[in-house]
């Protein structure tokens, strides 16, 4: 460690991935300003009259909800950074930003960043499944950069020329390699600690403390992610998990990003027994949404799980032109008819090692009942990753899960009851990203994965430490939850005059409406007034009522 910890400083961040590195280039006095006018007209009206964005209020984004430009699926206040800094950034390349980091030293804030990740990066810094570091990012270049210093800078400096980033996704390794430069481009590595954790984390009088390192602040805020824990195999599978034959096959459990990288970064001549959950209409798989041309890898891979699933239920001829043709993507060049078979909503009943020890022996139920042996030589079981807050105090945990009250699943409960996911805490944040009194949560564990959608909530947080939030419009502490979301994120409800937790003047009020309440209209409940009224009408219409009885829905008799 180059430099020694402080006993006492204003904020404590805990974790060191792009949501920790952002807040700290925050507080350390780069603060952001609208500078540039907006295509969205009531936003930019809204934002001529303070254009300080640390004291961003809801009535900013109250109206993303009427309007088809914004998407649902990230917190608003993400989604406001987001398009402020990336205006059209689906449709247009480069798009200048509206957004202009000025230094101003005399508004920093004495801050550290503690992180277990051996360097800067926090997960991309890590190896949390068994992936080649070559794996492309999710993102491109232009949605990974962080403010201060973009991708394409650090690409050009790696290259010592001018180097093009457009429609470029990374590999894990070079996102690594940008988030360990960002420190030192930036000039915050005098507050980052990197391989240090921190641990028996309780609140105390006056502020927290950081137990494991002796260190008191007055604001803790939680960068931790929720994809630092892999959830464990069952027992069943302890045969299985101990082998590393790569002359048999790798049996590969799973259904999402984790288990194709797993795939991807095979050997192109080792076969593959992949067990996924396959319900399309219920729960899809994440790589249903990947366009083959944007990601031939993960296309690929979700099609030849959907083919399996088909021949699950009706066996395809010999020679089906589904299984002729061949994939075009660069990326996969693996004969999958020879080395992958494909087992939708099957389950492992018996394991029992060979004699040699070298393999394993594994009996699988498929969907339709028949039992299949095949010989195994290594496990991949990549269901899922998880967050952890078992750094917390059982105290302090109660206190920012509190009134979440998020069921665990029988999954996490069977490792640890310290497991969170992206939904565990969602419909809390949606309230305030202020979960306890001074205690903040950033990136993943708000359930916005992307680096995109990291900003927003490290803006709301640095303006709250800050003070440039005005106490009439602090979070409120006695404004309950939102009742738990049933989709996968779910922004606030406009029916309240405390979205996002702030109780604002009655000038920001008035100013929210500004003369067009017809739009502030939210689009998710109408979307499902639609669906119940389909659902009514199909009801109805299958009856048969309208054909005196005797219509489609008419029993026999």
């Amino acid at each position: 460690m180059a430099h020694p910890l402080p006993q006492c400083v204003d904020t404590v961040i805990i974790g060191n991935g792009p949501s920790a590195l952002i807040l700290s280039y925050i507080l350390h006095g780069h603060i952001p300003y609208y500078t540039a006018r907006h295509h969205d007209a009531i936003l930019d009206q809204k934002l001529q009259n303070n254009k300080n964005l640390l004291g961003l209020t809801p009535h900013l984004y109250d109206h993303f909800l009427a309007s088809l430009r914004y998407s649902t699926q990230a917190l608003p206040v993400n989604t406001l950074l987001d398009t402020l800094i990336r205006p059209n950034a689906d449709t247009e390349i480069n798009p200048t930003s509206c957004v202009e980091w000025r230094y101003e030293p005399e508004k920093a804030i004495p801050h550290i960043v503690i992180g277990d990740a051996p360097r800067p990066g926090g997960q991309w810094a890590d190896t949390p499944v068994s992936a080649t570091a070559a794996t492309a990012s999710l993102s491109y270049a232009e949605q990974l950069s962080l403010p201060g210093y973009s991708y394409a800078q650090h690409l050009a400096a790696a290259a010592q020329k001018t180097a093009s980033c457009d429609f470029v996704r990374p590999t894990r390794s070079e996102v690594a390699d940008y988030l360990s430069a960002y420190p030192s481009a930036v000039g915050i590595s005098d507050a980052i600690y990197s391989d240090t954790r921190a641990d028996n984390v309780y609140r105390e009088s006056n502020g927290f403390v950081i137990g494991s390192l002796g260190t008191h602040c007055q604001h803790l805020v939680l960068a931790s992610g929720i994809f630092t824990v892999n959830l464990p195999p069952p027992p069943l599978l302890d045969p299985v998990a101990r082998l590393n034959t790569r002359s048999k096959p790798l049996l590969v459990i799973g259904s999402g990003f984790s288990a194709a990288d797993v795939i991807i970064s095979a050997p192109l001549d080792r076969r593959i027994i992949h067990i996924f959950q396959w319900a399309p209409e219920t729960r899809p798989s994440p790589l249903r949404s990947c366009h083959h041309t944007a990601y031939p890898e993960y296309a690929s891979i979700y099609r030849q799980m959907k083919l399996s699933a088909i021949a699950n239920h009706k066996k395809p001829p010999l020679n089906s032109p589904l299984r002729r043709r061949k994939s075009s993507s660069p990326f996969i060049q693996r004969d999958w008819s020879s080395t992958y078979e494909g087992f939708p909503n099957a389950e492992i009943i018996d394991v029992f090692a060979t004699a040699t020890e070298a393999s394993a022996i594994v009996t699988i139920r498929l969907a339709s009942g028949e039992d299949v042996k095949c010989e195994v030589g290594g496990l991949a079981y990549v269901v899922g990753r998880r967050g952890t807050l078992d750094f917390l105090s059982p105290a302090l945990r109660a206190e920012v899960l509190e009134p979440t009250n998020a069921p665990i699943s029988p999954m996490d409960a069977t490792t640890s009851p310290t497991l969170i996911s992206g939904r565990t805490m969602r419909s809390k944040v949606e309230t305030s990203l202020e979960v306890a009194k001074n205690v903040f949560i950033i990136g993943s564990l708000a359930g916005d994965s992307l680096i995109r959608h990291a900003i927003g909530g490290c803006v709301f947080a640095a303006g709250r430490i800050m003070h440039a939030i005005p106490p009439t419009c602090s979070p409120s502490t006695t404004v309950p939850a939102s009742p738990p979301s049933t989709s996968r994120s779910i922004s606030p409800s406009l029916d309240s005059d405390n979205s996002f937790g702030l109780s604002c003047t009655k000038e920001d009020q008035k100013f929210a409406a500004d003369g067009h309440e017809d739009l502030h209209l939210d689009r998710r409940k109408l979307m499902r007034a639609v669906e119940v009224v389909n659902a009514e009408n199909l009801f109805w219409v299958g009856s048969g009522w309208w054909a005196g009885g005797l219509g489609p829905g008419t029993l026999e008799v």
